[in-house]
């Protein structure tokens, strides 16, 4: 057994959490949109071919903002090919995923949607095959009130109050090889910045992220993030993180380490942009958009990536998630809460079927994969301001990280309700952990309104259409409160969400 103590206290917070860290994303790509979030024909599908199953998932898994369309599929899109009557809409190549694209669902279908099942929209403008004026009569046809051809264009289209799209991304990883209309960071960069500038003048509403570097391991990462934000800074108020995490140690407990590389990305980055405002002597905060993320390393071979003959919607990188996952996906979660200060949105990749917390069968059912869980429990729970937190417990030494706590662990407080919610990830994989938890300041007594786990002894259990609820929440069995003091044990290799309120 080994112990864990946590204290908190009601006067220390690290800042409000910005909800948007609950965001999804969906991509033209694979099974996510076609036979993913739309299927005409499904037993479920309702009049506008969305499956209900889905959405009703999506609903329960606590989405607040979702991605869309792109992805590297962004950096190929004309807008206006998924917009009016479908039967005039035209077949594409999409050379990002070797596929046929049907544009059988667009701009307007991804509205209807979104507002169906209750999500922000956020979206991306193509900086790959083109540029500032598709990106300024993009957001004319979705924003502009009327009196403009494109906006009199998308009230022909059955729109007639705009859709009033708040956050917008300028292009996708586009320091990308793979990507379609790479460009240096000084291209990329002066790009970002005439076509925000553009964009800010069509509708000064909007909120705007430029990419940062496609992921931490690229060789243009840290010069690109300073180079591109020295460009565009004035007129952009998010720099874009992109991270994927894999096992190559096949570890758990190495594998669980990539808490702290996420945590030193979010530094890192962070560090990048208050020394290009410090350059500037500017009091301007650049905040993060950690707008793709997710365990993706089996699903990785070349199949994954793409299928022969330009199918349409092929299945791709169909990754299978199982306990270790999920228990990552909670770590990472709390990295994401204790770092509320900068991270202001976030985007696990994808919403479905690709690397996706929601899997479908074509005509068939829906259901949970394992990382559904940690995601939803946060997502429903944590509200309100993250609380400071100083925690101490036994740690392990790895390749990954030199150390790494057993406990890892965050605090949210929602004043308007006075519940304070615990999240704990116990990495021993060994031994239960005996968990103290000291709530100062809080006043009044307080009791343990809800203790759920995840947990599995088998790490790597998975979640099946024929067996969906092997790795779920379960009761915590032993938690309890007394006074300002809360004790609990925790699994070995358990992710925890705990709840307290005012004592009726």
């Amino acid at each position: 057994m080994t112990s864990a103590r946590l204290i908190v206290d009601a006067d220390f917070a690290i800042s409000d959490l910005d909800r948007r860290v609950f965001g999804t994303f969906v991509e033209h790509m694979g099974r996510c949109v076609y036979t993913g979030i739309f299927e005409p024909g499904h037993s479920t599908a309702d009049e506008n071919g969305f499956r209900q199953d889905v959405a009703e998932l999506t609903k329960e898994l606590g989405v607040t903002i979702v991605r869309y369309p792109g992805g590297n599929f962004l950096s190929g899109y004309n807008w206006e090919d998924g917009v009016g009557p479908k039967e005039q809409r035209p077949r594409r190549l999409d050379l990002a995923w070797f596929s046929t694209e049907t544009n059988a669902f667009g701009t307007n279908e991804f509205i209807d949607w979104s507002r169906q099942v209750g999500v922000e929209p956020m979206f991306g403008v193509n900086l790959g095959t083109r540029g500032i004026d598709d990106a300024r009569r993009f957001i004319e046809y979705c924003n502009h009130p009327g009196g403009t051809e494109l906006s009199e264009l998308r009230k022909s289209h059955g729109y007639e109050k705009p859709h009033d799209i708040k956050f917008w991304c300028l292009g996708n990883e586009m320091d990308g090889p793979w990507q379609i209309g790479a460009k240096t960071a000084t291209e990329y960069g002066r790009a970002a910045h005439e076509t925000a500038k553009v964009m800010r003048w069509v509708d000064p509403s909007i909120e705007l992220a430029a990419c940062g570097s496609s992921n931490r391991d690229m060789a243009t990462y840290a010069r690109w993030e300073y180079e591109v934000l020295d460009h565009c800074f004035d007129h952009v108020d998010f720099i874009s993180l992109h991270t994927y995490f894999m096992n190559p140690h096949d570890s758990t407990e190495e594998f669980l380490g990539n808490v702290e590389l996420l945590d030193y990305f979010i530094k890192e980055v962070v560090a990048i942009a208050d020394a290009v405002a410090a350059n500037r002597r500017s009091q301007k905060r650049i905040m993060l958009s950690l707008d793709e993320w997710n365990v993706w390393y089996k699903a990785r071979g070349h199949d994954d990536l793409r299928k022969p003959g330009w199918p349409e919607h092929p299945p791709l990188i169909e990754e299978v998630y199982n306990t270790e996952d999920a228990l990552l996906i909670g770590g990472a979660l709390i990295t994401l809460l204790n770092n509320s200060d900068r991270v202001k949105c976030a985007c696990l990749a994808q919403l479905v079927n690709i690397i996706g917390p929601i899997m479908t069968e074509q005509g068939g059912p829906a259901w949970r994969q394992t990382i559904f869980h940690p995601f939803a429990l946060t997502a429903k729970y944590a509200r309100g301001r993250v609380l400071r937190t100083l925690a101490t417990s036994a740690s392990y030494a790895g390749k990954t990280a030199e150390e790494m706590p057993y406990l890892i662990s965050a605090v949210t407080q929602d004043e308007s309700t006075g519940e304070v919610v615990i999240f704990a990830l116990n990495r021993n994989l060994a031994e239960p952990m005996d968990l103290k938890v000291e709530l100062r300041g809080f006043g009044g007594a307080r009791e343990v309104s809800e203790a759920q786990q995840v947990y599995h002894p088998n790490m790597k259990a998975v979640n099946t259409k024929d067996a969906p609820n092997t790795v779920a929440p379960a009761p915590i069995k032993s938690v309890a409160i007394d006074n300002d003091t809360l004790t609990a044990k925790l699994m070995p290799g358990s992710w925890n969400v705990i709840v307290t309120k005012p004592k009726a």
